[in-house]
């Protein structure tokens, strides 16, 4: 029996979850966004599980030739571009589209000779303002890529949505406003919609939805998506119990004492393996199945539980951190964070399975 922490990747969830992607947006593409060690749940397993998707996103070359490397074949786009021209360079040797978003790319590919040229989609910013060009400079860049000796075809038009996540919001209207009149000349295919986009904005899905957090199981909201089925489950076993004094402090700094005598477990799972140091006593985690809080402070290598409600607990124990019945949102609203840096924060000693 492994007493290490482990996460579990359910790929059925993740094909569930670009189904769920496809009933929201049916006349869409689908570029699925693996980018980060696809969210950290391991970019070669999640990429063989979305073999239905249309395309592939990614934020860096480096990852896009990691999936070529392994013989991933599909349509594979660069979010971030690429940066000098080594990175051009492989991105033409291995068939990756590049999104072009700022003027030292025009550059680079103004510098390209045309045995190198590369596909690529033209990025807006329409009010992210963080990457992208001017809508009002869009039929002005369509002309100039055109003439570049460094792109052979201009796959696309594309921006980013900032407070898509906000129903209530309408910034995102103002974007799909913005975009809409500066790709009214363009009969170029144009995308727009994220995971928040796909689910709750219908007017952004346009002809690509680049689907990333919801692929995971997680909601954009902040409200649960019972539509969607979690794919990673961050998993431990307890590896001691003893019993605790009334009044005694438990975990380093002594934050939190116990009420009256206790039993108290400790899990062999901590920040060193991904679980938030900040979380606070109370957040439950799954033992056998059932909530337990957790108590104390998070420590490197193990995290603490009061054992009242479970006396039969065993030193073995599977102790589920967050996935199958413990919604990944409600640990990071305990601490205070986002789904995605949790998954994200899982440390590299981790093993991981698939199932």
């Amino acid at each position: 029996m492994p007493f290490s922490p482990w996460i579990e990747i359910d790929t059925r969830a993740l094909q569930h979850n670009l189904g769920v992607v496809r009933r929201h947006a049916p006349a869409a593409r689908v570029m699925a966004v693996i980018k980060a060690n696809a969210y950290g749940h391991g970019i070669l397993p999640v990429a063989a599980a979305l073999q239905d998707a249309d395309a592939f996103a990614v934020a860096r070359v480096e990852e896009a030739l990691q999936l070529r490397e392994a013989g991933v074949d599909k349509p594979l786009l660069v979010l971030a571009g690429a940066h000098d021209a080594g990175e051009l360079q492989q991105a033409a040797k291995w068939g990756m589209e590049l999104v072009v978003q700022h003027t030292a790319q025009l550059t680079l590919l103004d510098n390209t000779p045309a045995s190198r040229s590369v596909v690529v989609w033209l990025k807006l910013d329409t009010g992210m303002n963080r990457l992208g060009f001017s809508p009002l400079q869009t039929n002005e860049l369509l002309a100039r890529l055109e003439a570049l000796p460094g792109v052979s075809r201009i796959a696309g038009v594309l921006t980013h949505l900032a407070n898509a996540d906000d129903l209530g919001d309408d910034y995102t209207k103002l974007q799909v406003q913005r975009f809409a009149a500066a790709t009214a000349d363009t009969a170029l295919p144009l995308s727009i919609a994220n995971s928040a986009g796909i689910m709750g904005w219908p007017s952004t899905h346009a002809d690509w939805v680049r689907p990333g957090i919801m692929l995971y199981g997680a909601s954009p909201f902040a409200v649960l998506a019972d539509e969607l089925q979690p794919v990673m489950t961050f998993g431990a076993r307890l590896i001691s119990i003893k019993t605790v004094q009334q009044g005694e402090p438990v975990g380093y700094g002594g934050i939190w004492q116990a009420p009256e005598n206790l039993p108290v477990g400790v899990v062999a799972a901590g920040y060193g393996d991904g679980y938030p140091r900040e979380m606070p006593s109370g957040t439950p985690v799954l033992l056998n199945g059932a909530e337990v809080p957790v108590v104390g402070r998070v420590s490197m290598d193990t995290l603490m539980v009061d054992l009242r409600t479970q006396p039969r607990a065993q030193v073995g124990d599977e102790v589920v951190l967050w996935g199958r019945g413990l919604p990944a949102h409600v640990i990071a609203d305990a601490a205070e964070t986002i789904p995605y840096t949790l998954f994200c924060g899982i440390a590299a000693r981790v093993q991981r399975r698939l199932c």
